[in-house]
């Protein structure tokens, strides 16, 4: 059976607490051997630390723009200290999810920069890479990357075009492709995923959010008494198989090459006996 890293995958969210376990190891009947669990706010980081150890995962820890309306700045330096506690610690690979968010409405764009900012700054001040939040906002988070720069990372969930992919690849960073590359009207983001050099792809879920075609129930659906399609790791060796066919390779060789990209940009992936 072919070994996959899912990149990025909420597990410490409420979709799953009534069956958070069974879904781990779902995941992991699939193939999926190895999970990164993000943080999104301080109220966070111990969860997804605490799920990492209990799970053989690993963890990243930040402040996600969407939760930058309820940080306070004493939460940066809380954040510091953290980085700093778990140091020693092998399951922590990247600072994250940070970035920046202009889709959302009602975000504060000059509180998401100045956050983002002291993340990086903590991200270069640790030497630790960065996974990042993406969405509307490339140009502006390249800008800070190029003022400050970073150990590298993943561009999670990205859908920018072909020169800004080639800009984040040339700081270092590889770009996450997961659930949305499923759909058919995803031209741009399918066209990206097939021609972008396979060095530069990480494969990722972003569970229990953006479900592939087949789990994903619309409004007139979920109005009908379906429930909310839930993404989750197991989904992730057939989304990956949507890849391969964009790409016209074998499974088993973009299994190969993801999972080498994610050692690549998570170099802690390595030392945990993932590749």
């Amino acid at each position: 059976m072919a070994f996959w890293i899912d990149t990025h995958c909420h597990l410490d969210a409420p979709e799953f607490d009534a069956d958070r376990s069974a879904v781990r190891a779902a995941g992991r009947s699939a193939g999926v051997g190895h999970c990164v669990i993000p943080a999104v706010e301080r109220g966070n980081w111990q969860a997804v630390r605490e799920l990492a150890h209990a799970g053989g995962d690993s963890y990243a820890l930040g402040i996600h723009p969407l939760y930058t309306p309820q940080a306070a700045d004493e939460d940066l330096d809380l954040l510091a200290q953290e980085l700093a506690a778990r140091r020693a610690d092998a399951r922590l690979l990247a600072v994250g999810e940070i970035g920046l968010d202009f889709f959302v409405p009602g975000l504060d764009a000059e509180r998401q920069l100045q956050i983002y900012r002291a993340q990086i700054a903590l991200a270069r001040r640790f030497d630790l890479p960065v996974i990042l939040h993406v969405r509307q906002s490339s140009d502006k988070l390249l800008q800070q990357l190029r003022a400050t720069p970073v150990r590298g990372g993943i561009a999670h969930a990205f859908n920018g075009s072909a020169q800004q992919a080639q800009m984040f690849i040339d700081l270092g960073f590889k770009l996450g492709f997961g659930g949305a590359a499923t759909y058919e009207r995803a031209h741009k983001l399918r066209r990206l995923a097939a021609e972008l050099p396979l060095s530069a792809l990480v494969l990722e879920t972003d569970a229990p959010d953006i479900p592939p075609h087949w789990v994903y129930t619309t409004a007139e659906q979920r109005a009908a008494g379906l429930p909310q399609g839930r993404n989750s790791p197991a989904e992730l060796p057939r989304i990956a198989q949507v890849i391969a066919g964009l790409r016209g390779m074998p499974l088993a060789d973009l299994a190969v090459a993801t999972t080498r990209n994610a050692c690549a940009a998570l170099p802690g992936l390595a030392a945990l006996n993932t590749a």
